[in-house]
C-alpha cells in the first residue's frame, strides 16, 4: 500500500491552486479545462493549463520517502528511487478525456457526465520509466502476451477514493502485450514537461498509456497487478464503453461491450468560439487534430461554407520541423496543430474534419455517434461566424 495521508471522500479542503482562467465544469470532484485559445497557443500544453479530470478528492501523499508501489501482485515493492534508477524516457503524448466535446453531443439528446467543451485534452512531455522495464524486474519479459500463470492484463490501482467504487480506489487495465512492448511507450511517469508531477496530475507517480483514452492513464499509483481478465473496476466495466444510439438507460447491458481503449480520429477549431462576431476580411483558423493508437494525421480539411467546399489546412507540431505522419521526426502519440486562412465576407459556418494515416475520417453528424454517456464525440467540428463590417478610419 502506498504510504501517505489521504483526504476522505467528502474533504476537498486540500485542493491545489489552479490557474484562474480555467473553465470549471465541476467543483467536487474538481474538473476543469482551459480556454480554447489558450489550449492551442503552444504545441506543449503548460501544466497549469492542462485539463483536470478527477473522480474523487485529490490524494495527498506527504511521506514521499516511504512511498512505494507493489508490482506484479507479489512481494516486490518499488520505491520512487527504485523507479528513477531505471532508464528514463521522455514521451510526448496527448491525453484526451473520452468525454471531450460532450456538451456538444448533449445538444442532440441528453447524456450523462461532466459537460466538456473541446478542451478536455492536453499535450505534454512525460518523463519516467517504461512499464516494460519495470515488469522485467518481476520476471515478465518483453513482448509477453500471457504469463505461465495465465496473466493477460496489467491493472493499475490508485490510492484515491471514488464514490463509484463505493469509496474504493480508481483502477483500470491494459493488455499485457501492450504493457510489455517497449515500442508502446507505456510509462510510469514522475515528470511532466520536465518538472515533478503536480498533485492534479498524479504526484508522485502515474501511468501514461499513449494513444488510448485518458481513463486508462491512472494517477497516484498504489499497485500494478498482473491479472487474468480485464480489470473489474467500475470505470472499465460500467463506464467508458461505446454504445449505439439505440441504447438508453432502460435497456443498457454493460457486459455486451468491451472497455474503450484507442480513441477515434478527432479535430476541433480553437481560435474561434461558436457564434463569434468577426470583422469581414481574412481570419486565421487554428485548432488541433489527433488519432489513437499512434496513427498520424494525414490531413485536416477546412470548409468555409458549412461543408459545401473544402481546402487543406497546414499541419504542424514542432517549430521548423515539417510534420509528416509516421516520420521519425514527428511525435506519433501527440496531437497535430493546424492553421488555415478563411475569407469572411458574411455570416458563415467554418467546419474542420481530420483524416488519419489509416484513412479514418470524422463522421459528419453527431446523431450517428450519439451514445448515452456522451463519449467519443468526434463529429465534424463547426463554428458559426457573424460578420461585422470593418470599422472605417477617419482622418
Amino acid at each position: 500500500m502506498a504510504q501517505g495521508a489521504l483526504r476522505g471522500p467528502s474533504d476537498y479542503s486540500g485542493e491545489p491552486h489552479r490557474h484562474p482562467s480555467l473553465r470549471i465544469n465541476a467543483k467536487e470532484p474538481f474538473n476543469a479545462e482551459p480556454a480554447r485559445r489558450d489550449l492551442v497557443a503552444s504545441y506543449i500544453t503548460p501544466v497549469d493549463l492542462f485539463f483536470k479530470r478527477n473522480h474523487g478528492p485529490i490524494p495527498i501523499l506527504d511521506d514521499i520517502d516511504s512511498y512505494c508501489v507493489t508490482i506484479g501482485g507479489g512481494p516486490r515493492r518499488l520505491s520512487l528511487d527504485d523507479i528513477r534508477r531505471l532508464p528514463k524516457y521522455n514521451v510526448t503524448a496527448t491525453l484526451q478525456c473520452a468525454g471531450n466535446r460532450r456538451t456538444e453531443m448533449s445538444k442532440s439528446r441528453k447524456v450523462r457526465g461532466v459537460g466538456w467543451d473541446v478542451c478536455a485534452l492536453g499535450n505534454a512531455t512525460w518523463g519516467g520509466a517504461k512499464l516494460s522495464d519495470v515488469l522485467q524486474l518481476v520476471g515478465v519479459p518483453y513482448h509477453t502476451e500471457i504469463t505461465p500463470s495465465g496473466g493477460k492484463h496489467v491493472e493499475f490501482v490508485s490510492v484515491d477514493q471514488c464514490p463509484e467504487e463505493k469509496g474504493g480506489p480508481y483502477k483500470a487495465s491494459i493488455p499485457l502485450g501492450q504493457a510489455t512492448n517497449p515500442a508502446a511507450d507505456v510509462l510510469l511517469s514522475y515528470e511532466m514537461n520536465g518538472e515533478v508531477l503536480k498533485r492534479d496530475h498524479g504526484y508522485p507517480l502515474r501511468a501514461i498509456v499513449p494513444g488510448v483514452i485518458g481513463a486508462r492513464s491512472v494517477k497516484w499509483l498504489d499497485r500494478i497487478d498482473i491479472i487474468e481478465e480485464e480489470s473489474q473496476g467500475f470505470f472499465m466495466q460500467k463506464d467508458y464503453k461505446m454504445f449505439p444510439p439505440s441504447v438508453d438507460w432502460d435497456n443498457i447491458m454493460w457486459s455486451t461491450r468491451k472497455p474503450q481503449m484507442d480513441y477515434p480520429v478527432q479535430s476541433a477549431i480553437c481560435s474561434l468560439e461558436d457564434m463569434s462576431a468577426i470583422k469581414t476580411g481574412q481570419v486565421t483558423v487554428v485548432g488541433y487534430a489527433l488519432s489513437g493508437g499512434g496513427r498520424g494525421i494525414e490531413r485536416v480539411d477546412i470548409s468555409p461554407d458549412g461543408g459545401k467546399s473544402w481546402f487543406e489546412a497546414h499541419r504542424y507540431q514542432k517549430q521548423g520541423v515539417p510534420y509528416v505522419a509516421g516520420n521519425i521526426t514527428s511525435d506519433k502519440w501527440a496531437w497535430v496543430l493546424f492553421k488555415a486562412i478563411v475569407d469572411v465576407k458574411g455570416d458563415i459556418e467554418i467546419v474542420a474534419k481530420a483524416v488519419d494515416s489509416s484513412a479514418n475520417v470524422q463522421p459528419e453528424s453527431v446523431e450517428s455517434i450519439w451514445n448515452l454517456r456522451g463519449i467519443l464525440n468526434t463529429c465534424w467540428h463547426r463554428v458559426r461566424i457573424l460578420a461585422t463590417p470593418k470599422l472605417r478610419s477617419f482622418m
